[in-house]
């Protein structure tokens, strides 16, 4: 056989294999969509969620684990769709986060693992109305991800965006910002504006745009919403003062704020003290750069004790920034965003005392705002109590981190030579590190995190807001 032979060969080889991967995945995208629409099941691939509306991103997930994870065996779509046909076998399981990549990368037996969970304990999530008040960043990114999921009955519902009284063809241009991003490309879905009923249809689910000057005049029952969880991304109100004026509203149960609070309202980052919500009606999720911080402090404290540190951000320009010198009632923030690094203060650092009291007064902070739009990058500069014995074994254990069950979806990991900022637009986790830049001196190490500030920090948002609505999952494997 001759070389070109050989080559065309090897082609027909690798097409007709992925050929056969993406009838795997097809068949996949219906028992995924079956479970979650009749079972509230929701199947995760190493935390990541698999998409029931994409083959291609489908096979690229598997392919991306199967480089992330080394010391675990490559998870092929068989291997996962297989899985899944078990698990949609089973009729009988509700409101449950079924992690395949854990259960076939440990060889776990799923009917052991099915049968560990106590159906007594297994409830139905009842669907939970939601309100998002504002409708910027934060609040467009929240709606693409509550609403980019297949429809469901069951969970977090989006009722209602509440928005400043505007002028007339502002329903069209809210729908355009949605459908349009500069940043994270288009919506991916469709958006119709539905002037009768003053609300948009996105991705067939009926969303009403209610027009507010302030939270407390709003009586949600008018729109057929009760006990709505209210999260409010205008960042107006911080104390308890101004966020109590939602729970004035009839119609609205708990608030949950995207930015950090005063007073006595807990500063709340999810995978680390959001076990101290309780019944709290008003609660705050932090920061951006507190939730890409605190889970990676959280486990290096764990691990080697943390003495003391400073972290410094490199945050991409914002909202509240002026595009050209201009008046701004902040130091330096009125000098122009896109033409300047500018050095400004935050709050990130002390905040990490609130969700994680060991590190209370432990650590300093500040932040550069640059000229890029999104994506972020935390330095960690920490005194350690117990040194690691190099700086490839303290990457190695923020490896192991990232692909634990624990942390898998809130903490990962890269060791490219060639990431850039970009490369992590759109990524959901709240952190990732960068073992190529960790530095380690004695008991001094300098450890990188990457965050996207607008949709890492969305995820833990709607993590938290899961919880606040009495939302749960059971959790196999456990």
């Amino acid at each position: 056989m001759s070389n070109a032979d050989t080559l065309r060969q090897l082609h027909q080889d690798h097409l007709s294999n992925y050929n056969n991967q993406e009838q795997q995945a097809i068949e996949l995208m219906g028992l995924l969509n079956k479970l979650y629409n009749e079972q509230d099941v929701q199947v995760t691939l190493f935390g990541d969620t698999l998409n029931t509306t994409s083959v291609g991103q489908i096979l690229a997930l598997h392919q991306k684990v199967a480089l992330r994870n080394q010391d675990a065996k490559s998870i092929d779509i068989a291997d996962t769709l297989a899985m899944v046909k078990a698990l949609a076998a089973n009729d009988k399981l509700q409101s449950a986060q079924v992690d395949v990549g854990q259960l076939i990368a440990n060889d776990s037996d799923l009917q052991a693992a099915l049968q560990a969970v106590n159906s007594d304990d297994t409830t139905v999530n009842p669907a939970t109305d939601v309100v998002l008040y504002g409708f910027g960043r934060i609040g467009r990114i929240l709606t693409r991800l509550l609403l980019s999921q297949a429809s469901s009955a069951k969970g977090m519902q989006l009722k209602a965006i509440v928005v400043r009284p505007a002028a007339s063809g502002d329903l069209a241009k809210r729908a355009s910002l949605l459908e349009r991003d500069s940043i994270h490309g288009s919506f991916a879905g469709g958006v119709v504006v539905d002037d009768e009923n003053n609300g948009l249809i996105i991705n067939g689910r009926f969303v009403q745009v209610i027009y507010a000057k302030d939270p407390s005049e709003i009586d949600y029952t008018a729109y057929g919403i009760n006990d709505a969880l209210v999260i409010d991304n205008t960042g107006i109100w911080k104390d308890e003062a101004g966020l109590g004026k939602h729970l004035q509203s009839t119609g609205v149960k708990k608030v949950l704020l995207t930015a950090p609070a005063g007073g006595e309202i807990k500063n709340v980052v999810y995978g680390v003290n959001n076990d101290t919500v309780g019944e709290d009606t008003i609660v705050s999720a932090a920061s951006c750069t507190t939730n890409a911080i605190t889970p990676t402090l959280k486990v290096l404290n764990d691990e080697y004790g943390i003495e003391n540190g400073h972290v410094e951000t490199i945050h991409s320009f914002t909202n509240d920034q002026n595009l050209i010198d201009n008046y701004h009632k902040a130091d330096r923030r009125g000098r122009s965003a896109v033409l300047n690094m500018v050095i400004t203060s935050t709050g990130a650092a002390k905040a990490v005392g609130k969700a994680l009291p060991e590190l209370s007064g432990k650590l300093t902070g500040n932040a550069i705002r640059v000229p890029t739009p999104n994506v972020s990058l935390a330095i960690l500069n920490l005194n350690l109590k117990t040194a690691p014995e190099s700086a490839d074994a303290l990457n190695e254990f923020m490896r192991k981190v990232s692909n634990s069950s624990q942390w898998q979806t809130q903490i990962a990991y890269t060791d490219s030579t060639e990431a850039v900022s970009t490369d992590f637009v759109g990524d959901t986790h709240v952190g990732i590190v960068d073992a190529q830049a960790t530095i380690l001196t004695d008991n001094h190490a300098i450890v990188y995190i990457w965050y996207d500030n607008e949709v890492g920090y969305s995820t833990q948002v709607l993590r938290l807001a899961t919880q606040m609505a009495g939302i749960s999952y059971t959790q196999i494997p456990a």
